[in-house]
């Protein structure tokens, strides 16, 4: 039976304000990206879900992103590569810390928004959240855009790393992500997410937003969980990736360590 990851962002409420619904997500996803603190999430709300998750069996990763609560880490920024590599080091042992408390371990990294999006491309970004991540542990998993420099650039240092698509999120013709300013780059229909990511699992091609057809390989899907149709995103597209013999799974096997 063919398998594929699906993950979430979660954790990323902030005191009294919610942020998706991680409860229902956690009932879905098989991997959860867990905010750090940095662009989202309260070490409270951050225990809260990390605890869900360890009872449920779904695999914890960190989500590491840029100083910028204000702008939920989607906004450009340029730090030096001290602050950078200290930054990534120092959310990824937060987050171990809560886990540890919560039952479980953080088994792998991915970056958010504004981050993830620059090292995908930018070389000495990327080289500093490559340290970060092997000076805290060198078998964290990375996981990264699939297509993108950063896939390469990552495994050459000697890091695991899983290639990611994002269910609702439109491509550019070259396998970037349209930008969130441009219409049309968050997907909302759940019927055409779930068709699509479909389509990618068995035959890897997405059709990109100028209608081009490209190839695109992936080992785990991501639904945004931020989005106020992410419940039923997500849930349509595990169903229709069981109804035709695909098996949602973690790449990482949570039971054995």
């Amino acid at each position: 039976m063919a398998s594929i990851d699906l993950n979430s962002d979660l954790g990323e409420s902030f005191g009294s304000w919610p942020m998706g619904d991680d409860a229902a997500m956690l009932q879905i996803v098989t991997s959860a990206n867990i905010a750090c603190g940095f662009h989202a999430g309260d070490p409270a709300g951050i225990l809260t879900v990390l605890r869900e998750a360890a009872r449920r069996g779904v695999a914890v990763g960190a989500h590491v992103g840029y100083r910028d609560l204000v702008g939920f880490g989607r906004r450009n920024m340029d730090p030096s590569s001290a602050e950078l590599i200290g930054d990534t080091i120092y959310q990824i042992g937060a987050l171990q810390g809560l886990a540890r408390a919560a039952g479980t371990s953080v088994r792998y990294v991915k970056p958010h928004g504004a981050l993830y999006n620059t090292i995908a491309q930018d070389a000495r970004q990327a080289a500093d959240v490559i340290t970060g991540i092997k000076a805290v542990d060198p078998s964290l998993v990375m996981m990264a855009l699939a297509g993108a420099p950063i896939v390469a650039q990552a495994r050459e240092a000697g890091l695991t790393v899983v290639c990611e698509a994002f269910a609702d999120r439109a491509y550019n013709a070259d396998g970037s992500l349209v930008s969130r300013r441009l219409p049309g780059s968050v997907i909302h229909d759940p019927a055409v997410v779930a068709e699509r990511m479909l389509r990618m699992v068995v035959e890897g091609r997405v059709i990109a937003i100028d209608g081009s057809d490209i190839a695109l390989e992936a080992q785990s899907i991501c639904i945004h969980g931020d989005t106020p149709a992410a419940v039923v995103i997500a849930r349509t597209l595990r169903e229709t990736l069981e109804a035709r013999g695909v098996e949602p799974k973690s790449f990482i096997d949570v039971r054995h360590g």
